[in-house]
């Protein structure tokens, strides 16, 4: 058989018994406390799964694993099918992904504590290994919510992937930001993949699943915990390139990812803040330990070696006032944020006249609310002079 012949048949065999032993990975992967150390165990001494999963007990105490999940393979081996596991997956429309598919983030399979098998909803690309986590306070600042949603968006439009967790904050900031973009965006939930956490993003995690994934190391059914997020934020570091912090408090989940990201040996960004806001202390003290301080897009490119695409960028678009009254309120407007009565006070023009353009404005892209009447503007704009 000529060497090539042979080498495709070889591959199309692997794809045949990785598919053939999906059930198994899945079945394993019920099992409490079978987590990735002991899951190398069985790989280590088992050509297949299947084998590890009809093992004696004797078998599995001789691979290495301790009698307790000894017997709690054993338990699960009575009451859950392999069979059933896959269909289950099927009819929810969810992928799996184990340690020895080459679909598996190759980034995390480098990592120490990768999943054994990762349920995805959507599609994972190659082009997903140009990405960045975006982590953040899920009481975002108004200033916190519009550098998560200039610097995320403007990621996504240079081909970086935005990844982080769909939890209410600064990362559903990130995952529409990337979405408005129309750039690639994916979720890492603590949950199943059958379930929306926290609710209210119902929409949003259908438009994360439609231009990019949802992703999740936990089976179907399974709950949001507590103890889920920490562990969860290391998926979030360890598939992506680097983590950019926007927003953090003192004590924040945020900084677990951090951490994460420190031993997997990954790149940490952090957006400075106020020194008066609570909402930055977890930040500005990363920063002072090392983390790289960033004010765009382009410090990010940088430093991950990505700086072609940055050369690549197209000037802004620039937007002629239509009026003197457009042209006056883009002379108050900033990206830091200012209430609509400062706007009228300083320009003098009538409450109406200020609102109304406003309101054009943010059709035209030109300004955006933040929240509570405040206003920022969005794109350049070329000034107007009366004459």
């Amino acid at each position: 058989m000529p060497f090539l012949v042979r080498v495709y048949v070889r591959k199309r065999v692997l794809q045949y018994l990785a598919m053939s032993d999906l059930k198994f990975w899945l079945a394993l992967n019920r099992v409490p406390g079978l987590g990735t150390q002991r899951f190398r165990l069985l790989l280590a001494r088992y050509p297949s799964l299947e084998e590890a999963w009809r093992a004696s007990a004797s078998d599995l105490e001789a691979a290495g694993l301790d009698r307790r999940t000894v017997t709690a393979v054993l338990e699960c081996r009575a009451r859950i099918s392999p069979d059933e596991e896959q269909e289950k997956l099927a009819l929810a429309g969810v992928s799996a992904f184990t340690l020895r598919d080459a679909a598996y983030p190759p980034r995390l399979k480098e990592t120490y504590d990768p999943p054994p098998v990762l349920y995805v909803r959507g599609a994972l690309l190659p082009v997903d290994e140009r990405s960045v986590a975006v982590v953040g306070t899920r009481k975002a600042t108004a200033y916190g919510r519009e550098a998560a949603f200039t610097l995320a968006g403007d990621l996504a439009r240079h081909n970086v992937t935005i990844v982080s967790g769909l939890a209410r904050g600064i990362d559903a900031v990130a995952h529409r930001a990337a979405l408005e973009a129309g750039g690639r965006t994916i979720a890492v939930l603590a949950n199943g993949l059958d379930i929306v956490y926290p609710p209210e993003h119902r929409g949003l995690s259908a438009d994360v699943e439609a231009h990019g994934a949802l992703l999740s190391e936990h089976q179907l059914g399974t709950r949001p915990d507590a103890s889920h997020f920490p562990r969860r934020n290391r998926i979030l570091s360890g598939m992506t390139l680097g983590t950019l912090v926007v927003e953090a408090g003192e004590v924040s989940g945020a900084l677990w990812t951090v951490s994460h990201a420190l031993e997997q040996d990954r790149e940490v960004f952090c957006v400075p803040g106020s020194i008066f806001s609570p909402a930055s202390v977890g930040a500005n003290r990363l920063i002072q330990e090392g983390a790289k301080l960033v004010m765009s897009y382009v410090d990010i490119l940088e430093e991950l070696n990505l700086t072609s695409v940055a050369r690549q960028l197209e000037m802004p678009a620039i937007v002629v006032p239509a009026s003197d009254a457009e042209s006056a309120l883009l002379g108050q407007l900033s990206h830091e944020p200012v209430h609509i009565d400062d706007i009228q006070r300083r320009t003098g023009l009538p409450i109406s006249t200020v609102s109304g353009t406003l309101a054009l404005m943010e059709l035209k892209g030109q300004a955006r609310q933040v929240g509570g009447m405040h206003y920022i503007r969005t794109r350049e704009a070329a000034a107007h002079y009366g004459g």
